[in-house]
């Protein structure tokens, strides 16, 4: 704990958990899709479609999709902004289930360029966030960290091609974590590293034969 995780971050208000949570959830949705958002279906759960509204989070989603800050003054001005760039979106209320966390939120997007992603997280206190699933695969990451999110072939070896590649192009890996659905099929990792990921290396990941698609997201700030 730092002092980061006692005060909170610097960031236009009422609510860390629903407010800069919320941007920093736009944020990391953004960078999951890797172009500029021209579609947004947004599903809000729990204390999210109960009182999101009264706290910002709907706003505060929309400027995250446009690659907003947690401190950016124009938030309560985010849907005349989205207007203007022609994003579109659309917020709802859905019913994730009883083990989904309070703040959760459901973000299906469509690129300018042609790209789409999903993505599902929750806003966790000051905040802090938790990304839980990716097009559709269970994971789990933070965005504190540049992170590699790579879908494989859960074989043997593939782990460490991976890590190999990295530890020889100087990448230190803080943080990995493993995911699977079911043993032999497709798996997911996680790589959180102490230092951004250049193109070259992601390239370099891509090419290996059990990597089906690999993706580098940004530390979200």
């Amino acid at each position: 704990m730092n002092i980061f995780d006692i005060i909170g971050p610097v960031m236009v208000g009422p609510s860390s958990s629903h407010t800069a949570g919320a941007v920093r959830l736009g944020n990391a949705a953004l960078a999951i899709l890797g172009e500029a958002v021209a579609e947004a279906a947004v599903g809000l759960h729990g204390s999210f479609a109960q009182t999101g509204r009264g706290h910002g989070t709907d706003l505060a989603l929309v400027a995250g999709l446009m690659g907003w800050s947690t401190d950016d003054i124009r938030i309560p001005q985010a849907f005349a902004y989205a207007r203007e760039i022609g994003l579109k979106y659309c917020l709802k209320n859905i019913n994730a289930g009883d083990a989904a966390h309070p703040n959760f939120v459901k973000i299906h997007l469509k690129g300018r360029k042609g790209g789409e992603s999903e993505m599902a997280g929750a806003s966790v206190g000051g905040g802090q966030i938790i990304i839980k699933e990716v097009d559709g695969f269970p994971l789990e990451f933070t965005g504190d960290f540049p992170t590699i999110l790579t879908l494989h072939e859960d074989r043997p070896g593939a782990v460490a091609e991976v890590t190999g590649i990295l530890s020889r192009r100087g990448v230190n890996i803080a943080q990995m974590r493993v995911f699977r659905r079911n043993k032999g099929g497709l798996a997911s990792m996680v790589l959180e590293t102490d230092q951004p990921v250049d193109d070259a290396d992601i390239a370099a990941v891509a090419a290996l034969p059990l990597i089906r698609s690999v993706r580098h997201i940004p530390a979200i700030s």
